[in-house]
């Protein structure tokens, strides 16, 4: 028997997320990816404080600036990442190693291909795209020579995230947190090292804050692959297995049709907020910085709806995986239970004690101070609505359906959002903006709960036609299938 044949699985497996209570694996599955989101934003953060310090505001545009570009470009990529990762996660439940390897290195394989491809053509056209987004002229040159670097970095990172999407498919989020605060601790340390100057080396400026980030995650990410192999890691890639880098067409089909709504909804994200910016920018400097810092707030209140989706993601890939669909909807409700706990309490946290938080970004005596807190008030508790949307969407995405979750961000971002401004600014004025953040969040509430509930999502799990038709009935009829054939 091979190790990755399906039909005899082993007793047990490493990162088996189909064991023990459902909360608690829920749990010690999520955190680990809770804090990584953390350092990773820490990471950024960190990074502005150096520039900003160090060179100035002309270069924190320039990275803001280019940091965009990056994101709505990358998009694709991470579509096509978790797309991977929810084939991985399925195969993992269904005991097939080789299956998941196999999907593994297709998605190395082909995204690896993809960003060299992409890194080529952005670094060609980087000018225009920084035009296009009307980038100041103070921050131009500064922004051309770090988004070319970054962009000439693309192929290596998005292995790197490739891996670690995949690590988190076989239950292992450990890994993942352990190299990203190997990552943040090395690009803190070089940023001010490569900016300045220090000792022998000469000062590099903005292409040192890139160069640092790229040195960081180069580093971060050989020590990751060294790691995979001491351990014996489940996708390490060994001898006739690194064939799997080339992809085979079972798992790029699925890989690129389900990657391609799951990466179009990261862009769909990206754009709203980019229109949302332009919308606060005519309301004056002040409101302006307000929402800036606001912004920093909101990056860290939605960090527990991310993860702990994610974490549902995985964790009912590997239910389907290993068809236990009767476990689907537990899955889900202990998701929606660590939503409301996690999101909500750092969203209290964050509205009762935001003054001290918001000073540290606008000063003491700004005015935009006000501002921001007001747009706290309104607009915050919009991620506690988001998350449950989030737990619905991340189990219909686990089981293949990637269209509705794209369709439900499209409706609640566009059409909701701004026709919700467009309707009310001139009774509300600026607040229509910071109410759409609720508004938008109970419109695709609404929408992923009727998905969720009456929408026939487990049509498109990786089973035949008559156990699909009996799982979709397995609630609401009695003598349905509940013990699946493995």
């Amino acid at each position: 028997m091979s190790e990755g044949d399906p039909a005899k699985p082993p007793a047990a497996m490493r990162g088996d997320l189909t064991r023990g209570p459902i909360p608690r694996t829920l749990l010690v599955f999520a955190v680990p990816a809770l804090l990584t989101n953390v350092l990773q934003s820490l990471s950024g953060t960190i990074n502005s404080i150096w520039v900003g310090r160090l060179i100035g505001e002309e270069a924190l545009a320039a990275t803001a600036n280019a940091n965009i570009v990056m994101f709505l470009v990358a998009s694709l990529s991470f579509g096509f990442g978790m797309a991977g990762t929810v084939m991985i996660g399925q195969r993992w439940g269904a005991r097939n190693v080789d299956g998941a390897r196999r999907t593994f290195g297709s998605a190395v394989g082909f995204c690896a291909f993809l960003m060299v491809v992409i890194a080529g053509v952005g670094f060609a056209f980087a000018p225009g795209l920084l035009r296009l987004l009307a980038t100041p002229e103070g921050a131009y040159p500064l922004a051309l020579i770090y988004l070319r670097l970054i962009f000439l970095s693309m192929p290596f990172g998005m292995v790197s995230i490739i891996l670690s999407m995949g690590l988190r498919g076989t239950g292992d989020a450990r890994t993942p947190l352990i190299f990203m605060g190997v990552t943040v601790l090395i690009d803190a340390v070089l940023n001010p090292v490569f900016i300045a100057g220090l000792g022998p080396l000469p000062a590099m400026g903005i292409a040192g804050s890139a160069t640092a980030t790229i040195a960081a995650s180069m580093l971060s990410f050989v020590g990751m692959v060294i790691y995979v192999y001491r351990k014996d890691l489940p996708l390490r890639l060994r001898g006739a297995e690194l064939h799997y880098l080339k992809p085979a067409r079972e798992e790029l089909r699925y890989i690129v049709t389900k990657g391609l709504p799951m990466g179009a909804q990261m862009a769909v994200m990206a754009a709203a907020g980019i229109v949302l910016v332009g919308l606060v920018n005519r309301e004056g400097l002040m409101t302006t910085a307000a929402y800036g810092a606001t912004m920093q707030l909101f990056t860290y209140i939605q960090m527990p709806a991310m993860a702990i989706g994610g974490a549902v993601s995985a964790m009912a890939a590997q239910y389907i995986g290993a068809r236990k669909w009767d476990n689907l909807h537990a899955v889900t409700r202990a998701g929606l239970v660590m939503n409301l706990v996690f999101t909500g309490s750092v969203t209290v946290m964050l509205i009762l004690f935001d003054r001290p938080v918001l000073v540290l970004f606008l000063g003491p005596d700004s005015p935009a101070v006000d501002i921001a807190r007001h747009i706290q008030l309104l607009a915050s508790w919009n991620f506690v609505i988001f998350g449950v949307t989030q737990i619905y969407t991340a189990t219909m995405r686990a089981a293949g359906a990637v269209w509705v979750p794209l369709a439900v961000v499209g409706i609640a971002l566009f059409p909701v959002r701004l026709g919700f401004y467009y309707a009310t600014y001139n009774w509300l004025g600026a607040d229509s903006l910071w109410l759409s953040y609720p508004v938008s969040a109970a419109s695709g509430l609404a929408l992923g709960w009727w998905f969720y509930h009456y929408w026939d999502w487990r049509r498109e799990l990786p089973i035949g036609p008559r156990e699909a038709e009996e799982g979709s009935h397995a609630d609401a009829l009695p003598a349905g299938r509940m013990t699946p054939d493995l």
